[in-house]
């Protein structure tokens, strides 16, 4: 399937992508402003943006610039995590938390799911999740007092698990249309909506070991291309 021209960012978005893609922070009025342009946002415009995220509480300012806000370094965090090369040695043991807590809300449910599924575990069964213990970050979930969590091995197919718990036909499906986005000539405000794309669609890759994932897995391939779009970002900013 042709990749779909996304529609161009808001300044206000363009403001927050380019502090996610920045590293390290904070970035400067004028280096944010130098990016604007390039990006096709004006410097007035772009003054306004950074004005409403901070009032927002999106961004912070300081002596040094702008600093992203509480929740969109979590953000970043996960972003991070998905771009860089997250997996350790893996000995084929799985992460695994289940709910041993009942009666809680719906909110309060929805609440642990996202946690969850943020923390790249999927569901087996209602209240049961698990994962292929081969990241290098700390399951933070563990101390959720509604949890009980642990290590274990499947005694089938490790692999055919994966593929029952994650569709990765179509996770790969949308990596090479991205991947094709991110190839594709087109104006420097449309490039940045095609890698904010790529971004996000990274963060929902499950970061499985390689011994679980097709020969001709994309992931890498997709990561690899978003990194060199951040530093072409960030050079021109800095420069």
């Amino acid at each position: 399937m042709p990749y779909a021209e996304p529609r161009p960012l808001s300044a206000r978005s363009v403001v927050l992508s380019l502090l996610l893609g920045a590293h390290p922070q904070p970035m400067t009025a004028r280096q944010l402003t130098k990016a604007g342009e390039h990006l096709g946002i004006s410097p007035a415009t772009l003054r306004v943006a950074l004005t409403r995220a901070v009032s927002a509480g999106e961004l912070s300012r300081d002596a040094a610039g702008y600093h992203l806000g509480e929740r969109l370094l979590e953000r970043q965090h996960r972003q991070d995590e998905a771009v860089e090369d997250a997996e350790t040695d893996w000995d084929g043991d799985w992460e695994m938390a289940v709910v041993v807590v009942s009666g809680r809300s719906s909110a309060e449910r929805a609440a642990l799911r996202v946690d969850l599924e943020t923390a790249r575990l999927a569901e087996l069964r209602e209240g049961v999740w698990t994962r292929p213990a081969n990241l290098r970050r700390a399951p933070a979930y563990a101390d959720n007092p509604v949890l009980t969590c642990f290590r274990s091995r499947p005694t089938g197919e490790a692999a055919q698990l994966a593929l029952d718990l994650w569709d990765l036909d179509a996770w790969a499906t949308e990596t090479r249309r991205l991947l094709g986005g991110m190839r594709g000539r087109r104006s420097a405000v449309k490039q940045l909506a095609v890698a904010a794309q790529a971004v996000r669609h990274l963060t929902t890759d499950p970061l499985l070991p390689s011994a679980l994932l097709p020969s001709d897995w994309p992931g890498d391939e997709l990561r690899a291309a978003y990194a060199a779009y951040q530093t072409r970002l960030r050079d021109l900013a800095l420069s």
